[in-house]
This record gives structure tokens, sequence and C-alpha cells, in this order.
């Protein structure tokens, strides 16, 4: 019959397919919602979670481990709650967080995840990394020896950064610090590092803005920008940093060069305190959890120069913090200052004077100091340093009244001119030889007779002269090696003639 032949027929076919299945117990590892909200999700039934587990919530909505108690779980949520309800089931992925890495994410703005928030599709990345990785070992790295042009003479000339530094940029709200660090995104623009942009917590339209001025001022095509946005799950803002550490650190494991800015980790500190706090972890000092320390130092501590047996590539990090009335002693900049290698001080009463940017010389520090600095930049800064730093003393002093004798005249008036050099616009970064040609005419005198008002105005003419008259030299200076005595001769009589020329023109 026809009907028993198709009725044999299916069975056979059954038999088949169920030979190669393997009968056997199986476990899930499910758990449930308890309670929700503030993008906090404390969940019951699974036992055996371990802390940074990712948990999924199904329908493309996770969350990760961040307290372990005796009876629940603390999950900080990488989407908003939404439709996250109590009693939904919730299960153990056994994985961590991790993100697309790889040249895939260059010129593109992307989310702590790696999803797109440009108009440029899906993100084709086929490598991925955890977010939390460990920090290389004391005898994978090597010496800081190779100089950051950031583009700042302040910067470059007084506190110089090297590849592998990590160099605190703090002071207090609009002093200037995100446009520090943006320039030196933008002197990359003819670099071989990468850059990697990670706004923690910012308004939109201040993200906008950068974006923007990489796009225009810089080179997009060797930047990733990360952004967390304010609206998002607290746990976007969480493990923004250490998403964005993770994509440098693929070309830095790979013998490239990166640098990174965290802008900021202040508000991160924030963050983690409200997550902290309301997973149940007990408040310390200023309502901190006792680990922010810590927290902060296994990220910073992933910035590195590595030794020749591991590529040699290196990872910079510039990590700005927002401080309140100047106070670099409180809790979040006192840490960040222990961890890093040094820090850039930003003063909120230089900045209302105009002096911009508003570095403090006398609170600045860079703990590499002159071994990161171009050969040719450290033989021309001699004591500048020493000059300003006095100059600003004596400044102060002489305001009180009195006639200063003859040598107080001559450092007023040439710090003075130290003051005016150090004076930059924002998103006008200098190269190698513009800073050269200004260090060295200031402290040769060739500034001192020249209105301080009138110096920017012969800046850039300076530069073409250089450029025309003496090539050779200009070639020299620009790969940063230092000039033989005779060539240090011939650019000292070129700069003078050059300074002597475009000043008589201004007069």
């Amino acid at each position: 019959m026809p009907g028993t032949d198709q009725a044999a027929s299916w069975l056979a076919s059954a038999r088949s397919s169920l030979t190669d299945i393997a009968a056997g117990p199986q476990t899930d590892r499910t758990g449930r919602v308890e309670d929700i909200g503030d993008g906090i999700a404390l969940i019951s039934g699974l036992p055996d979670a371990k802390l940074d587990e990712l948990l999924s919530f199904g329908k493309g909505r996770y969350g990760f481990v961040h307290g372990l108690e005796e009876d629940s779980i603390g999950c900080i949520l990488l989407n908003n709650e939404g439709t996250i309800e109590a009693g939904d089931p919730v299960q153990g992925t056994s994985g961590v967080v991790s993100v697309p890495v790889g040249p895939e994410l260059l010129g593109r703005v992307v989310d702590p995840l790696g999803r797109p928030l440009d108009d440029k599709g899906p993100v084709q990345a086929e490598t991925w990394l955890p977010v939390e990785r460990p920090a290389p070992a004391i005898i994978d790295r090597e010496l800081v020896t190779e100089p950051v042009q950031t583009g700042t003479l302040a910067i470059d000339a007084l506190f110089p950064i090297g590849r592998g530094q990590r160099e605190l940029i703090v002071g207090d709200r609009a002093t200037g610090k995100t446009t520090i660090a943006v320039d030196a995104i933008l002197s990359q623009k003819s670099s071989d590092m990468i850059c990697v942009y990670v706004a923690i917590g910012q308004k939109t339209s201040s993200v906008q803005r950068v974006i923007e001025t990489i796009r225009t001022r810089g080179n997009p095509d060797r930047c990733i920008v990360v952004v967390a946005r304010p609206a998002e799950a607290p746990g976007l803002c969480w493990i923004a940093p250490f998403a964005a550490m993770s994509m440098a650190e693929y070309f830095r494991d790979r013998g490239q060069h990166a640098l990174i800015v965290f802008d900021d980790l202040s508000k991160h500190a924030a963050t983690h305190r409200e997550v902290s706090l309301l997973t149940g972890r007990p408040p310390g000092r200023e309502a901190y959890p006792g680990d922010i320390f810590y927290v902060h130092a296994r990220l910073l501590e992933r910035a590195a120069k590595l030794s020749a047996a591991k590529g040699a590539g290196s990872l910079t990090a510039l990590p700005v913090a927002e401080t309140e009335a100047g106070n670099l002693s409180a809790y979040i900049p006192t840490n960040l200052i222990s961890i890093t290698d040094g820090q850039i001080v930003l003063n909120r009463t230089l900045f209302d004077q105009g002096q911009k940017p508003a570095v403090d010389v006398g609170v600045s520090v860079s703990r590499v100091g002159g071994a990161a600095q171009a050969p040719i930049l450290r033989s021309s800064v001699g004591t500048l340093r020493l000059d300003y730093a006095q100059f600003v003393e004596l400044e102060a002093f002489t305001r009180f009244g009195g006639l200063p004798d003859t040598h107080v005249r001559q450092q007023l008036t040439r710090g003075a001119r130290i003051r005016e050099i150090l004076r930059q616009g924002p998103h006008a970064p200098l190269d190698l030889l513009q800073e050269v040609a200004l260090v060295t005419a200031s402290q040769n005198g060739f500034l001192d007779a020249l209105p301080a008002k009138n110096i920017r105005t012969i800046q850039n003419n300076l530069v073409a002269n250089l450029r025309h008259n003496v090539p050779e030299i200009v070639t020299a200076i620009e790969s940063g090696g230092a000039l033989s005595g005779e060539q240090k001769e011939r650019f000292l009589a070129c700069l003078k003639q050059s300074v002597e020329k475009l000043a008589s023109r201004v007069l």
C-alpha cells in the first residue's frame, strides 16, 4: 500500500538522522532576575558564576557579573533594562565581555562593544579580545626613550612624553584638558602612531566637536573613537576605557605604536562608585569603594613600551582627570597621580588670564623627562624651564613695587618672551621645526628686542625663511637627530638674521 511505503521511508530517514545525536545528560546554567533597576540586576540561581562572567538575558541583551554574594549575583547591564523584568531567565555564558579589534576599526566611531555609531555599516572585524587583559610583565618591557610629539610647546619642551608613558592631564572643568589631548592626536597626522580617543560619559555635543576636529584637522583613517554616551547603561561607561585599551593593544602587540586618550577617568570613577554602591559594596573615602585605585591601576598598567623580543611596539596613555577648585589632593586625582608617570596640571588662574594652554610649570612634571625628548629639542631647551619658573616668581614679587636692577629687568624681559612662545591657540599643534626655532630664538636672546605681542606674528614666516635658506639643516631637524657644530652655527646665524629681518617689518 502507498501509505505503508511512505511510513517505512519516513521511519528509515528519521532513524538515520538520530544516529549522530549523542545521548546523555545536559546541563543548562539558568538563573532568574530577582530585582532590576538603575542598570543593575540582582540574580539568583547561578551559584557557579564567576566574577566578570558575561550573562545573557536573551534577545541580544547582556550584562556581566560585578558582585558575588552568598545568595545572589550583582550584574551590571550592558543594555538599558527596557523590557527586562523580575522573574526573567538569565543564562551564564562561561565567557567574558569581548570587543572587536583590528584595522577594520580605523576611521570608525563605535560604542564600547564595537557597535557602529557612524553611518559606515557594521564593523567586520575578524579578531576579538576580552576587555580585561593582563598588563605586560616587567621583563617584557623596554625603557621609554622615543618621544611623542604632542604639538604643544609647553609640554614638548618642558615636560616631554615618551612612547609607552602614562601622563595624566588634570585640571578644573573647562581649562583646556581635552584640547591638549586632542592636539596630541592631531600631531600624529603624519606619524606612525595610531590614535584611540575614548569619551566616557561626555556630552554628545562635546564628543561631536572632537570627532569633527579629528576629521578636518587630523588623520581620521588612523584613529578610533569610542563613545560611551551618558544616556546609555552605566555598564557601557564602566567597560569603555578597558574596551578601548584592548583595541589599542591589538596594534601595540603587533609591533606598532598607539596613543590612547581617556576623557575622562573622573567620570569613570563616578560610574564605578555608582554601580558598586548599587551592588552593595561598602563605601570608603569620598564614598568611593576601596578598589577604585586597583581598577585604574590595572587599566593604566597596560600602557607600555614592549621589548624587541615582544615586537618593540608601544602604547602611550593620556588619561584626563577633573579637579574641583584646583584641589589635587582629592581622592581620584591623588590616585591617578600616583599611578601615572607624571602630570600636566592646568591652572584656572592662568586660563582666565589668557595664558593658554594654562600649564602650571611649578606643579607639572614628567618622570621620564629628557630621556624621551627629541635630541635636537633637548639641546635647544637648556634652562628654559628654570628661566620661566624664576620669571613667574620675579614677576609676582615686582608687583609690590620697587625698581628692579638691570639683571632682574633682563630676566623679566626674557621671561615675558618665553611666556609668549608658550602661548598657543587650540587645535594648532606645532611641528618639531617650529618648536626648535622658537625655543632656540628665545634662549639665545633673539626675541628680546621684539615686543612680546609681535612674536606670534613672525612665527610662521620664521619657519618659511628657514626652509628657504637652510633646507638641509631643516631636514636634519625634522628627522629628530642632533646637529653638528657647523650646522648649529649656520642654524643660529640664519635664525638670528630671519628674526631681525621679520622684526624690522613689524616694528
